[in-house]
């Protein structure tokens, strides 16, 4: 009979303590309706609002009723060519994207993302890199991880296409867009990106700018503005939900 192997009893032991730090450690749905067991339970994932590319403007998100560019993105034209939203910011979504963000749960990141694995499978094809949209030091050390690194690592398990950590940086703090007006979001966003002083040039390339939530277009707008050194081809855009209007 063979010796187990370290990745055997790795996986055995993983399998015996699992149960146990269930009880002690159980896992809560992140929708807000803190039932035991799911990360996401069945009823607050069938409340989610998925955004239908088929309705809604291919630029900022917008409804429609169809896939039309609406009046604003004509009038003020964003920095990236498309975006692409995958849940309405409301209800349970609301409330689990509130749990990734802010009350550290990872694993309800990941599962918002993978729930929209189909979609971005479809936008593989359309870009080539990802680089996803990043938080200060200070940020950094106070909740212990990026949201949009966590999201921009799902997509590349998907796509297989890389992820650019480093290549942009934020230089200063800012307010969470989502709590202001329009115009403190532009005042609030303005100057906040730079990209790193020797980063490696984008010719021809085609970047995802990934971010957790969508309001106005500020946030991305200001990043595209400090990837502009690098030559990139083309930005598409990409945010795991959109707030309502």
């Amino acid at each position: 009979m063979p010796w187990p192997t370290v990745l055997s009893l790795t996986s055995l032991a993983r399998s015996l303590l699992n149960p146990v730090l269930e009880l002690i450690y159980p896992t809560y749905c992140g929708g807000g309706c803190g039932r035991q067991g799911d990360v996401l339970c069945p009823e607050c994932t069938d409340a989610f609002i998925y955004l239908d590319p088929a309705v809604i403007c291919p630029i900022c998100g917008r409804f429609l009723g169809k896939a039309l560019v609406c009046g604003q993105c004509v009038t003020h034209p964003h920095s990236f060519r498309s975006g692409s939203y995958g849940y309405s910011f409301e209800g349970p979504l609301r409330e689990a994207l509130h749990a990734f963000k802010f009350e550290g749960r990872k694993d309800v990141g990941r599962a918002l993302v993978r729930g929209l694995a189909g979609r971005i499978a479809d936008l593989s094809d359309a870009f080539d890199v990802v680089i996803p949209l990043p938080v200060t030091e200070k940020r950094l050390k106070k909740r212990g991880f990026n949201q949009s690194f966590i999201i921009s690592e799902e997509i590349s398990k998907v796509t297989g296409k890389p992820i650019e950590y480093s290549t942009l940086r934020k230089v200063r703090e800012t307010l969470d867009q989502f709590a202001l007006s329009r115009e403190e979001r532009r005042r609030n966003v303005k100057g906040a990106f730079a990209s790193k002083p020797g980063a490696r040039q984008m010719k021809d390339m085609r970047v995802l700018l990934v971010d957790d939530l969508y309001t106005t277009g500020s946030t991305a707008g200001e990043a595209c503005k400090a990837l502009l050194p690098l030559k990139f081809r083309e930005i598409l855009f990409f945010a795991l939900a959109r707030t309502p209007e």
